[in-house]
């Protein structure tokens, strides 16, 4: 019998159809050649109907399993700006735009595989129970017992346990982390990494250790089965490209998780 240990094995997802109307944020093309996992726009943060389509029929062709990326309705803050929400109507909602992407994929021979929340809700949803028990209520009100792709150990997750979906760990090789294992805010200096070496380096610490360094210096575990790369920053594609290249050089496997 064998003793070899198993390679790694990880899921590389990106923010996709990030744009509006004649306004295009990401390079959905180049990405959708490198990721495994497609976190596309849902219309509330960004996306229409025909950018949702595209991002769908070019998914499906390459393989690449699309995921329901569902936001505050914040068109002018891109999602990112915090908002007060009642649970109930958070949850219609997340509904709705799971069903409405849900549409787009099935018309192209595919299916929503999964789903994670963007920006505000994101963050919010790592500490406040009463939001996240509201976008599982929504997911489980489209239909199924889809994953729910967050950060380990947020509110989200033990929500999502509750109701006996699928959990899966995400991590961020361009984000600075706390100690705590949560994301630096986007306000504060240092909080976004730009030096394509550094994203690299951690990238591969994550996948292979499952471990990172945080802001003020200390070692921080990581337990992801997917690693996050940013569309919407300058050469994203190009990154991309170099992240999953240097993984497969160093022995890990690249496969979406569902």
């Amino acid at each position: 019998m064998s003793d070899a240990v198993p390679p790694p094995v990880i899921d590389l997802n990106a923010d996709l159809g990030e744009g509006f109307g004649r306004w295009q944020l990401t390079d959905d093309d180049a990405l959708l050649s490198v990721v495994t996992s497609a976190n596309v726009a849902c219309g509330f943060h960004a996306g229409d109907p025909s950018t949702m389509r595209r991002v769908c029929e070019l998914a499906a062709e390459r393989g690449v399993v699309i995921g329901a990326q569902v936001s505050y309705r914040d068109l002018a803050g891109f999602g990112r700006r915090a908002m007060d929400v009642p649970p109930d109507e958070l949850a219609d909602e997340i509904t709705y735009q799971i069903g409405a992407l849900e549409v787009f994929a099935r018309a192209a021979g595919a299916a929503v595989g999964y789903v994670k929340p963007h920006g505000a809700l994101y963050n919010r949803c790592v500490r406040d129970e009463e939001q996240a028990r509201a976008v599982i209520d929504g997911i489980r009100a489209a239909g199924g017992g889809l994953p729910v792709l967050g950060l380990p150990g947020s509110r989200l997750h033990e929500a999502a346990l509750a109701a006996q979906l699928p959990v899966v760990g995400e991590a961020f090789a361009d984000r600075a982390y706390t100690a705590e294992g949560t994301l630096v805010s986007r306000r504060e200096p240092g909080a976004v990494l730009h030096d394509p070496d550094e994203v690299v380096t951690r990238a591969l610490g994550m996948a292979r250790d499952r471990a990172v360094t945080s802001l003020d210096g200390r070692p921080v575990d990581i337990a992801a089965r997917s690693l996050c790369l940013h569309g919407d920053t300058p050469g994203a594609a190009a990154l991309a490209r170099r992240v999953r290249s240097e993984l497969t050089a160093a022995g890990v496997r690249v496969r979406s998780f569902v």
